[in-house]
């Protein structure tokens, strides 16, 4: 027998329709055996029969199973779920939290479980996100990063995942990002690079990374562009070749050294 065949619930014994307490839905199509159970161990079974009754979801909010707790969450009276934010599993604290009132997502912003905090994160706003900026988990604070007001970010300047760097380094106000010209991140500087002002991009000509002196060679004012003709990279030697070309010869005499 093969898992879409069988039908057993939460504890591995078989589901039965003869013991069952709604026989009465059966009998006018509301559930059936193997597709829409209360009473199996699957999620898409349980899913569909509250799917077909979401009147009875109040009734198994307290059900042993957290499965049938976290789907009868999606259907339930909205009153009915703030106890569940207490629940053990995050399953249905998720589901509880989701549909409640965007207050209810304050009280989950420490919640043990990371899943819900990426989740609740992206249910919260700007000064709402403030305490989550120094959440354990890299996800949960990059998803912050992604989500909170610009003028926000300063706090995150200095977080300790590139990948978090980065994205403060995109979405910072363009004049607040030059102390990250100096990033340990490599990809950090480069972010800041494409945002500096160009008459700023001089103090990253010797960046230790192709791909920041690339963008510096690609965008430093025209006077300047001349200090990377020699660099290592032949990418970079390219093009700053191409914007001497492009000034015709007179150009190159007037900046060449």
């Amino acid at each position: 027998m093969t898992d879409i065949d069988e039908a057993v619930d939460w504890l591995g014994a078989p589901v039965s329709c003869d013991t069952c307490g709604h026989g009465a839905l059966r009998d006018v199509g509301r559930c059936r055996l193997r597709q829409a159970c209360v009473n199996d161990r699957y999620a898409r079974r349980i899913d569909r029969f509250f799917t077909w009754n979401p009147d009875l979801a109040n009734d198994y909010l307290r059900h042993p199973y957290f499965e049938v707790r976290a789907i009868a969450a999606k259907h339930a009276d909205i009153f009915l779920l703030p106890p569940l934010l207490n629940d053990e599993e995050e399953t249905v604290r998720w589901n509880a939290v989701r549909r409640l009132p965007r207050r209810y997502a304050l009280r989950l912003r420490a919640d043990p479980h990371r899943e819900v905090r990426i989740r609740v994160a992206t249910l919260l706003a700007d000064a709402e996100l403030i305490p989550m900026m120094a959440d354990p988990d890299y996800y949960v604070r990059l998803v912050v990063a992604r989500r909170v007001a610009p003028p926000l970010l300063a706090r995150m300047m200095a977080d300790k995942e590139p990948e978090v760097r980065r994205v403060v380094a995109c979405r910072l106000p363009a004049d607040w990002v030059l102390p990250m010209a100096a990033d340990a991140d490599a990809t950090v500087r480069l972010e800041v690079a494409k945002r500096l002002p160009a008459d700023l991009l001089a103090r990253l000509g010797r960046d230790p990374d192709w791909r920041v002196r690339f963008e510096v060679a690609g965008r430093v004012p025209l006077p300047q562009v001349v200090t990377l003709a020699k660099d290592e990279d032949i990418l970079v030697r390219e093009m700053v070749l191409s914007r001497l070309s492009s000034t015709g010869t007179d150009g190159w005499k007037d900046i060449a050294p």
